[in-house]
């Protein structure tokens, strides 16, 4: 079986974003920055020839994902639930810097972005990664030696950067991925890899 290729993408900048607070499954709209980030994005794809666009179904990535489409000539996203950023329970929605005072500990782990840290009413390392990895192998399957844009999340794009360089799942990362950022896989047989070539 020919395998997919996937484009995966961070949705553009929210005001959460700028504010410094913890979205999770919070739905917060792309700002004008984000949406300026968006035809940004279309801009560099526009020669990957993309067979499809998929999104978590978070405004911020729907929307960003949406533009890219329109931008591309491409149908309408569809929306998986496993694309959803992870849930971060009881402190989504509290800035940072009130974290700071309630929390500072997990405040750290959050910037570190550390994958094992434990959040009251959220998911688990493994809940998540199973789930992110579970989606990518539905889109996977449906487009099989086709090429598809996946509009998503930073700590989703963790666990993808982590599984394809044979880095433990509790493995600390050194880069953030920014808004509008890329990363090229290939999904075949339930197997996601780095994309042996880019395809713009």
């Amino acid at each position: 079986m020919n395998p997919a290729h996937l484009c995966i993408a961070r949705h553009g900048e929210t005001d959460w974003n700028k504010s410094g607070i913890l979205q999770g499954w919070f739905d917060v709209p792309i700002n004008d920055l984000g949406r300026k980030q968006a035809h940004l994005l279309a801009a560099k794809l526009a020669n990957a020839n993309f067979d499809a666009v998929w999104s978590s179904p978070l405004a911020r990535a729907r929307e960003t994902a949406d533009i890219v489409a329109s931008a591309l000539q491409l149908p309408p996203p569809s929306c998986h639930e496993g694309l959803k950023e992870k849930h971060f329970g009881a402190i989504q929605g509290i800035p940072k810097a009130e974290l700071a005072e309630l929390n500072p500990a997990l405040l750290e782990q959050i910037l570190r972005r550390n994958p094992a840290a434990e959040f009251v009413g959220g998911e688990s390392m493994d809940e998540f990664v199973d789930r992110v990895l579970a989606a990518l192998d539905d889109i996977g399957a449906c487009h099989a030696g086709q090429r598809v844009l996946v509009v998503t999340h930073g700590w989703v794009m963790d666990v993808v950067t982590r599984h394809i360089n044979g880095h433990s799942r509790s493995t600390v990362l050194h880069l953030k991925p920014q808004n509008g950022d890329c990363l090229w896989v290939e999904m075949a047989q339930k197997q996601l890899r780095v994309a042996q070539a880019a395809f713009i």
